[in-house]
């Protein structure tokens, strides 16, 4: 495996466990509205915004967005990974 595409995946794990982080939030109280919450928010909200829009939630209450940004996120990685083994 070269430098480059660890690099890849372990930003791909980083942002993933941000999402997770971000969305455990939402099950706490007010926690959203702290410094760590609008952090994280401000890092995957715009990520996250074309998926919500796309998908609705499930029962008015249930987003299931995150996980499928998550499993795009993991598409994008090995895409980038493919693009780059073949040009090296």
């Amino acid at each position: 495996m070269s430098e480059i595409e660890s690099l890849i995946w372990l930003i791909h794990r980083i942002y993933t466990f941000v999402i997770i982080a971000y969305v455990l939030l939402s099950w706490i109280p007010n926690a959203r509205d702290s410094f760590i919450g609008e952090m994280l928010g401000k890092l995957v909200e715009p990520y996250l915004a074309p998926f919500r829009r796309l998908i609705p939630p499930i029962g008015g209450m249930l987003d299931i967005s995150p996980i499928v940004a998550i499993f795009a996120l993991q598409f994008i990685a090995m895409g980038l990974i493919a693009v780059i083994e073949f040009f090296i």
